[in-house]
């Protein structure tokens, strides 16, 4: 099979390889290359975690943030914490499996 990845185990890649966050801690990003490998990590009863990795000879400086982006990016955390029952802000993002803040939830649930 010629096409491929190699792979490698849990902390045995070569260097100039690394992980989307390893990428991120030192600035950069993916920047549209291919994937180069693959990380395997070993677990007793599932199958094996897997994580990607990158060339760094490859990656590109992370993009700044613009104001515009900033406004973007505000307005988007704020509707995730934004109650559509209640429409209060919860202060924190709300559990998607609810829909709603917590003390709605209860008050449907205890409804219900």
């Amino acid at each position: 099979m010629s096409g491929a990845l190699p792979v490698y185990r849990w902390k045995l890649a070569p260097e100039g390889l690394a992980t989307r966050r390893q990428l991120r801690a030192l600035g950069l990003r993916p920047g549209g290359q291919p994937v180069a490998a693959q990380l395997e990590r070993p677990r007793r009863r599932r199958g094996p975690l897997v994580a990607y990795l990158y060339r760094l000879d490859l990656a590109r400086p992370v993009r700044p943030m613009t104001p515009r982006r900033a406004v973007a990016l505000a307005k988007a955390n704020q509707a995730r914490r934004t109650c559509p029952v209640c429409g209060r802000d919860a202060g924190y993002v709300l559990p998607a499996h609810l829909g709603t803040c917590v003390p709605c939830a209860d008050a449907t649930g205890a409804a219900a």
